[in-house]
């Protein structure tokens, strides 16, 4: 039974820095030129991850399993927040990999609009949740993919992930509606933000969502 869930979202990336630039600037692209999963930390977000590392260690003296999604922003982050000997070995799951973006990857919403209008309209009708780009994921998909992987853990988890994931698996754990995810979405999950799940007589309850306390 799972008794505990930590999840991180992974530090600033060079892909989260860019894309901000590119919609400052007005680009349509963010102009990486790497796959999604090769992308790394920027300096910042390394910094970032130290601080996850130092409320771990003041917060959590026992872990049972430490899961991670197989992209290098994430895999970075937890190998700089996570000391050696202090938890288990890393276990990389695919599943808890970033939503899949297909055709509109590294656009700007402007990008998105001007190279795809009719993506866009098709995003606007179906919504952003039900709404799956070419070669790409729906939110929902993210969903079904998590529902695979909860029942599995057990005990005291920590899970170092993306924006989405731990937003769908708020989605999924606190049972609510496609309204109110949207709602709860529309204040992004910051980077190397913490949210955390424990059981008491009545289930899993959230404790703290998007909690940033560790980095001021």
């Amino acid at each position: 039974m799972l008794e505990s869930l930590t999840m991180v979202r992974h530090g600033e990336s060079v892909g989260n820095a860019a894309l901000a630039g590119a919609i400052t600037a007005g680009a349509e692209e963010s102009g990486l030129g790497l796959r999604d999963s090769d992308i790394p930390l920027s300096d910042l977000g390394r910094a970032q991850a130290g601080a996850v590392g130092k409320w771990l260690a003041r917060q959590w003296d026992s872990v049972d399993a430490v899961l991670c999604s197989p992209y290098v922003r994430a895999l970075e982050t937890a190998e700089i927040a996570l000391r050696p000997g202090r938890a288990p070995a890393v276990q990389v799951d695919e599943r808890l990999r970033d939503r899949e973006q297909g055709l509109l990857g590294g656009l700007t919403e402007l990008g998105v609009q001007r190279r795809y209008p009719a993506e866009a309209a098709a995003r606007e009708l179906m919504g952003r949740f039900y709404y799956r780009p070419p070669g790409g994921e729906a939110w929902t998909d993210v969903a079904l993919r998590l529902r695979t992987l909860l029942p599995e853990l057990e005990g005291h988890v920590l899970v170092f992930a993306h924006d989405l994931v731990i937003v769908m698996v708020r989605y999924i754990l606190d049972d609510l509606d496609e309204s109110t995810i949207l709602k709860i979405e529309s204040n992004q999950l910051a980077n190397a933000s913490i949210s955390r799940w424990e059981r008491d007589h009545s289930g899993l309850r959230l404790l703290k969502y998007n909690d940033i306390g560790h980095l001021e």
